[in-house]
């Protein structure tokens, strides 16, 4: 690893660092993907680490590639103290609203840990009935690391989910776009109407022309 990552690694530990310089031992970072698409769930990821995480690309799962995201998922998933996954699914999203969706995913993400953390450090929100001390941080998946790993792991799970759902609802192309309002989605949303999968309470769906579409560059 050249110097120049490892100087940024370091500065992505601050958070971390002062947890641990403060008696804390093992921290959870906790993030959620998929707040914005049009279909499929909200997929929300627990990490606990008791050491630094000094993976070369570690970052917002935003900022690296899907070759990239797939190797360091796999790399934060072994090097974890523990690990769990909680989900929202599109009904609950159109029952509750995609806010309370994306707390309802966390928290079960939380009640999946086969340890219990020290602190906490979730990406802004804060997580509802959460029994550890918890530290919001608004873009946390840029500024700590153990965040950042958490969304990574959300990432790659929600979009292999994407893909499953391709296959089963042919013709929306969830597989390229995981389900954002991209041009090609929103004119699939015009052709053939919703699948069960989509979100109901969001106005594109039911209203394709309303939609904004993004580019696939701009996906995360």
């Amino acid at each position: 690893m050249k110097g120049k990552e490892r100087r940024r690694l370091t500065r992505l530990h601050a958070y971390e660092r002062a947890a641990w310089e403060s008696g804390a031992r093992l921290l959870c970072g906790v993030d959620e993907v998929g707040r914005g698409p049009l279909a499929g769930p909200v997929t929300a990821c627990a990490v606990v680490v008791c050491e630094p995480l000094y993976l070369e690309h570690l970052n917002d799962s935003k900022l690296v590639a899907a070759e990239r995201r797939a190797v360091l998922d796999a790399a934060i998933r072994e090097r974890a103290v523990s690990w769990a996954l909680g989900w929202a699914s599109h009904a609950e999203i159109d029952r509750f609203n995609i806010l309370a969706a994306a707390k309802l995913a966390m928290s079960r993400a939380m009640a999946g840990l086969g340890v219990a953390p020290c602190r906490v450090l979730v990406d802004a929100l804060r997580i509802p009935d959460c029994p550890y001390e918890q530290l919001p941080i608004v873009d946390g998946d840029a500024k700590s690391a153990v965040i950042a790993a958490a969304s990574i792991v959300a990432k790659v799970a929600r979009d292999a989910v994407m893909r499953e759902l391709d296959a089963q609802f042919p013709g929306y192309g969830f597989a390229q776009h995981k389900g954002y309002a991209t041009a090609e989605h929103l004119d699939a949303l015009h052709r053939l109407g919703p699948c069960p999968e989509h979100r109901r309470s969001f106005a594109p769906v039911l209203q394709p022309s309303l939609g904004f579409a993004v580019s696939i560059s701009e996906l995360v």
